[in-house]
């Protein structure tokens, strides 16, 4: 049996990468999953990534097992997210799970030098994009997932988030934002816990993504076989999927609740594997990209 059955869940940002993963697990397990993103078939938000569209990802979960419904939805405009949680009201009547995947400020990533440069020669843009359809995003879809948990006295919120023992992160703007994905995740969990929700966040390592797959000139079907040496730290965006299936069945995942879970602990835990039978070990910061002290300062009282 799958141990999803029956189960009513909304991933966003599900179009590709982590999101699509994620959505595919789900399906795999015979959940009923709402794909929300902005891009629809003939109309994508990255057309030099074929076949990475809800519609698609939405039909894959159905052929997985599940029952996959695309929804466009642009995730700043608070009357599309509304919308889209009063259809799932209407048609389900019900919602088990909420991963808030959406994000932005990633636009001409693979040409823009200035995402790993100090946060003065940062554009603004970025920040705002980060905050707008990152964090915020995840704020408005929480605050209607719980709506709809609330009177169940049940249900599981999960953030994608990225964490490393408190290291900072690529550049400003991007870490300020995830610390506070896993702040949001902190503080609904303690307004929810006596309610029945939970509420966590996951985060994942250097996941071989479509736009990375169409960079080292692999197919974005993600065999996992015959990568480069670059790639040999990566993981699928599977294994992110894979970790909050696991959540979702997990009986007793409340006791995890207000806390940031890295995969890879994850799959020790849960005993799952990515889609090439390994475990990739829990993704940390390079010694080239951090740029903490040795030990990180931290005010002190005399």
């Amino acid at each position: 049996m799958r141990k999803l059955e029956g189960k009513v869940c909304v991933v966003t940002g599900a179009s590709r990468g982590g999101g699509r993963g994620i959505a595919l697990a789900l399906g795999g397990e015979g959940a009923t999953v709402y794909v929300t993103g902005r891009s629809v078939r003939g109309e994508s938000t990255r057309a030099d990534l074929d076949g990475a569209t809800i519609t698609d990802t939405a039909e894959l979960v159905t052929k997985r097992g599940g029952t996959g419904i695309p929804v466009r939805c642009d995730h700043t405009a608070d009357e599309q997210v509304a919308s889209l949680f009063a259809r799932v009201r209407e048609e389900q009547g019900r919602l088990d799970l909420l991963v808030n995947n959406v994000w932005g400020g990633y636009e001409n990533y693979e040409s823009d030098a200035a995402f790993d440069r100090s946060f003065w020669e940062q554009p603004p843009s970025r920040w705002d994009r980060m905050f707008a359809a990152g964090v915020r995003a995840h704020f408005v879809a929480s605050q209607h997932a719980a709506r709809m948990m609330i009177p169940q006295r049940q249900g599981l919120i999960v953030q994608t988030t990225f964490w490393d023992r408190g290291k900072a992160l690529t550049n400003l703007p991007y870490d300020v934002a995830k610390n506070a994905v896993n702040r949001l995740t902190y503080f609904a969990a303690l307004e929810l816990r006596e309610r029945g929700i939970t509420v966590v966040a996951v985060s994942p390592g250097w996941m071989r993504t479509e736009a990375v797959l169409r960079q080292y000139g692999l197919p974005i079907d993600d065999s996992a076989r015959d990568l480069p040496d670059a790639l040999s730290r990566t993981e699928s965006v599977f294994y992110v999927g894979r970790a909050v299936a696991a959540l979702a069945a997990d009986p007793d995942v409340a006791a995890k609740t207000g806390k940031v879970f890295p995969v890879g602990d994850l799959a020790r835990e849960y005993e799952f594997t990515d889609i090439d039978g390994t475990q990739p070990p829990t993704y940390h910061i390079t010694s080239e990209y951090e740029r903490d002290e040795p030990t990180p300062l931290t005010a002190t009282s005399e």
